[in-house]
């Protein structure tokens, strides 16, 4: 049961309190049940929601759910043609069950699959992969076992709900009995609204969502002393916005995790109140309930720190792909999955590196963009950072940056000397450039392609650095 037998039990015990909050609109347990259960008899075995945050997003993913259907959930702000020609693979491939206009606001069996999810590949039409009941199920214990939400706190996850980690979060709330909010979309001021007057406890955020929040919110003197618990997720949070959260909610264990769509949680680290690390590659140990293991190509283990694929194994990861099944994109070691994230085990904690595709191979050595732009974060006057390999006669490819300043201007020279102790030589940028926002693609995903497009064609986003 993903959560559609607790939502019966809340509203049960609980009738009267708040379980979903969107943009100061309250929706409470009772009044959750009741409009879920009103919607089935008008909702189809397999529903695609492509819609903004609302009350209403919550209600109808519910009603989505019921029975034996199925849900896949669109970005809004994805092109009209590619969410039309998603509609259309969807009807084409998914089989859900029999379901009936009667049908109770209750989850069909463990193993029936119930979600289907959508990548953020950078090109053509996302793969699209689907989950069980089960899974989510596992999923749920195990992150609330690991992040330790209690049915008092008060969540709020300020992105939109059609993305994988607020959606998860909102579920499981709901699963939990613990209330959630969220927001029309993401404002600074409006976040520190809520912390300041909503009694918030948790925020389920990225990085770039907690730096802006914390920067901001010790210059203005917002008040986040009552928040108890920060999950990140997106990629690992660099020293600099882990030093601005910690001065800023000083009470708060923050948590950084690694995960994949299809492979659910995998890895993941709480820092304690008054606690700081300085970055690095390292991200936690594995979730409970996960096996993970490092394998090289030919399926066998590697020692410690050496360099492979980072495979798991766990009751939480996805059936596989409805469409879009290279054979490489998820890969198989006799039960062990993986899919391209390079990393290495150390002492039993998880490094990544990220994706093979996207190494960079100079003068012989490997360098992986992830490490790089870390190190670039923790600068100082650096917003973001963002590090690819470009073709170079001599070394093959050369190591190149773009950042994006915070204010004001930034030079090379500090860039350099910033990173200068982080990063080994051969690590290093070669040439750095300012960038007026980070290159992305039309669905939003940053991509290391668009930069070194930029750079080729002189593009008025991107400015070298000569010192």
């Amino acid at each position: 049961m993903p959560f559609l037998d607790k939502i019966q039990r809340w509203a049960e015990e609980r009738p009267h309190d708040t379980a979903v909050v969107v943009a100061g609109r309250r929706m409470r347990w009772a009044e959750l049940r009741d409009a879920a259960t009103a919607a089935i008899p008008g909702t189809a075995a397999v529903t695609v929601l492509a819609e903004n945050n609302s009350v209403g997003f919550a209600v109808r993913f519910a009603a989505a759910l019921a029975g034996e259907r199925q849900c896949a959930v669109l970005d809004p702000d994805w092109p009209e043609g590619l969410r039309q020609e998603i509609r259309e693979r969807i009807d084409a491939a998914a089989r859900a069950g029999v379901v009936s206009a009667a049908d109770a606001l209750a989850d069909g069996r463990p193993e029936s699959t119930f979600l289907i999810g959508l990548t953020s590949g950078t090109t053509s039409v996302p793969k699209a992969f689907t989950r069980s009941r089960h899974s989510w199920r596992e999923s749920f214990e195990a992150s609330i076992e690991f992040f330790g939400l209690r049915q008092d706190d008060v969540t709020l996850a300020p992105g939109p709900l059609a993305a994988s980690l607020n959606l998860y979060a909102l579920a499981e709330c709901l699963y939990a009995g613990s209330e959630f909010q969220t927001l029309e979309g993401f404002d600074v001021g409006d976040v520190h609204a809520a912390i300041t007057h909503d009694g918030v406890t948790r925020l389920v955020l990225v990085p770039t969502m907690l730096r802006l929040l914390s920067e901001r919110g010790l210059a203005g003197g917002v008040d986040a002393a009552g928040l108890r618990a920060i999950i990140c997720a997106g990629s690992k949070l660099d020293a600099r916005t882990l030093e601005a959260a910690r001065r800023w909610a000083p009470n708060a264990t923050i948590y950084e995790y690694y995960g994949a769509s299809e492979l659910s949680f995998v890895s993941g680290v709480g820092l304690p109140a008054g606690k700081l690390d300085a970055g690095g590659t390292g991200i936690g140990r594995a979730f409970p309930g996960v096996e993970v293991r490092i394998l090289d190509d030919g399926g066998s283990d590697l020692p410690d720190g050496e360099i492979g694929n980072i495979c798991v194994r766990s009751g939480m990861v996805s059936n596989g792909y409805l469409w879009g099944d290279d054979g490489q994109a998820l890969r198989s070691f006799g039960g062990l999955l993986t899919v391209g994230d390079q990393g290495y085990l150390a002492d039993g904690e998880l490094h990544i590196l990220g994706r093979r595709a996207d190494m960079i191979l100079t003068s012989g050595k490997n360098v992986y963009p992830h490490e790089v732009e870390l190190a670039l974060a923790s600068v100082p006057g650096v917003a973001a950072a963002i590090a690819a390999g470009m073709p170079d006669d001599l070394r093959g490819q050369r190591v190149v940056a773009g950042v994006v300043p915070a204010h004001g201007g930034i030079s090379a020279t500090q860039l350099k000397a910033g990173i200068e102790n982080i990063l080994s030589r051969d690590k290093r940028p070669v040439q750095y450039f300012a960038l007026t926002e980070l290159p992305t693609t039309d669905r939003g995903k940053i991509s290391r392609n668009i930069l070194l497009e930029w750079i080729g064609s002189r593009d008025t986003r991107v400015r070298q650095l000569d010192r």
